[in-house]
């Protein structure tokens, strides 16, 4: 017989158990003083362990951080991708003002945080100020942990001090251009757009809601990337999850609108999409979602997806300009780039090619199909229908084929190679990239999208450039100085001739 007391099922069960085999207690008082006391012994570890979350030992904090560090996606970031080791750092963050390489967080006392007292690691996340007193910068999205609770805080920091192996190795050193090299000047960003309240229910919520709030606005920080940015690179509030760019990538809108948000996803598709990177045909995880759900959510309990479904589905919707259809009912299947097989030989350079129909024969229809409807299994998904083609800006639409797609979940790889500068398949000009997304947005797409090489080149250089980044250009910097020498020199004459006047 089977004796592990979890596959009798509960500690009510044991105790009925010895009742069973011992007989009825009521004739024999020394029976009964037996059973109490072992109905006692077993019953308090095994209702403890029915209920974990009243149980605390120094195991299961370091667990408990483990997994918040997972759901915050750390390791993303502070490992570098080309064989990094965990949380050493290096990796290279794109950012318009120059690489922003992230630090080494392995508890290591030279070249990580293993001089850190609790307090300084609470700092570090929360108010982006390291153990010396000198800044981080935004890329580091401490806006977004600073609601991150001090039990939460406590929970990290035993993980990271207690389980994460140190790595005695500095990572490469951010050198940004001037001005943004002076680290100190995140004191005034920090004063105008870092908010230190943590996080508190909402009581007129249920937990679920509560839950999911603290993982997407916290923990999981997803605005930092589908909000859109003002001109000092900090989220607007004002359109909270509404789409933003992301380097060379697009983060649509997440609000709760219809037509240009999830609003007409349902909440299974969300939660697919959340832990595999797919919602059907409707859309298909690339770029930095991608890096999201293979390092976080795809490891995340499904509670915790629910969770952010359910606070997703309440985050105020907020309409693009003028869309009057949804991003997912844009396209039709269509076999007219059949007519084209055959009609040149195509060889493996193809850069006399210029027609859209043609190109898209030669470098996508083996895998998406000549109709755009994808593989019948759905590995390779539909273009028709599909989010990414569907939507206004066509940015993920040009990344996607410069830059290919790679997540791999639940063991699985899903690859599209890249047809960009380091493609291993074969590298296209931006007017050949335009031609294909045209072909792409015509035929399988939002038709009222366009794509020319200029847009090509700009998504392959890393993205719009922000305002603020040209104060890195010295010669921005000399006609601001100069305006700023003038503006001087006029306000000391002004003042000069007022006291001569008197």
């Amino acid at each position: 017989m089977n004796r592990e007391i979890p596959e009798i099922g509960g500690w009510k069960l044991v105790v009925q158990s010895l009742f069973e085999r011992l007989g009825s207690p009521k004739k024999n008082p020394l029976k009964l003083a037996f059973l109490t006391i072992a109905s006692a012994v077993i019953a308090l570890p095994l209702a403890a362990a029915e209920h974990p979350a009243a149980v605390s030992t120094k195991d299961d904090l370091v667990s408990r951080g483990q997994y918040l560090s997972v759901a915050a996606d750390c390791a993303a970031c502070h490992t570098d991708p080309a064989g990094g080791q965990p949380f050493a750092g290096g990796y290279a963050i794109q950012s318009p003002m120059g690489k922003i390489f992230s630090t080494n967080i392995t508890p290591s006392k030279q070249f990580g945080i293993g001089n850190y007292s609790r307090d300084e690691f609470a700092k570090a996340v929360r108010e982006g100020v390291r153990a010396d007193g000198g800044h981080l910068y935004p890329a580091m999205p401490y806006a977004s942990y600073s609601m991150l609770t001090d039990a939460d805080i406590d929970a990290l920091y035993a993980y990271f001090m207690k389980a994460v192996k140190p790595v005695e190795k500095a990572s490469p050193e951010t050198k940004l251009p001037f001005p943004f090299n002076v680290r100190a000047s995140m004191i005034g960003w920090n004063a105008l757009f870092l908010g230190k309240d943590r996080f508190t229910a909402d009581k007129a919520k249920d937990d679920q809601w509560n839950r999911g709030k603290y993982l997407v606005e916290g923990l999981a920080h997803c605005a930092e990337c589908h909000t859109p940015r003002n001109a000092l690179m900090a989220p607007n509030q004002s359109a909270a999850f509404a789409g933003g760019q992301v380097g060379s990538w697009y983060a649509p809108n997440i609000t709760s609108d219809k037509l240009s948000g999830i609003g007409g996803w349902t909440d299974e598709e969300l939660f697919s999409y959340l832990k595999t990177g797919k919602a059907g045909d409707k859309s298909r995880a690339a770029g930095p979602m991608a890096e999201a759900v293979e390092h976080s959510f795809q490891h995340l309990s499904d509670d915790d997806i629910k969770a952010m479904v359910a606070y997703l589905r309440t985050v105020p919707a907020i309409r693009d300009a003028g869309q009057t259809e949804a991003n997912f009912v844009h396209g039709t299947a269509g076999t007219d780039v059949l007519k084209l097989r055959g009609v040149r030989k195509l060889t493996h350079e193809i850069t006399d090619m210029s027609d859209g129909a043609q190109l898209y024969i030669a470098a996508c229809a083996s895998c998406h199909q000549p109709d755009g409807l994808g593989t019948k299994d759905k590995f390779y998904p539909a273009l028709v229908n599909n989010t990414t083609t569907g939507q206004p800006n066509p940015t993920d639409l040009i990344a996607a084929i410069l830059f290919g797609v790679k997540r791999e979940v639940g063991g699985r790889e899903t690859l599209m190679p890249g047809f960009g500068a380091d493609s291993l398949v074969q590298r296209l000009s931006d007017e050949q990239v335009a031609a294909i997304a045209n072909h792409v947005l015509q035929q399988f797409g939002n038709k009222q999208a366009k794509v020319t090489p200029a847009d090509v080149a700009t998504v392959r250089a890393g993205g719009p450039t922000p305002l603020i980044a040209w104060l890195a250009n010295p010669f921005v910097l000399g006609v601001i100085g100069l305006v700023g020498l003038g503006v001087i020199v006029a306000a000391f004459r002004f003042i000069r001739r007022r006291k001569q006047a008197r």
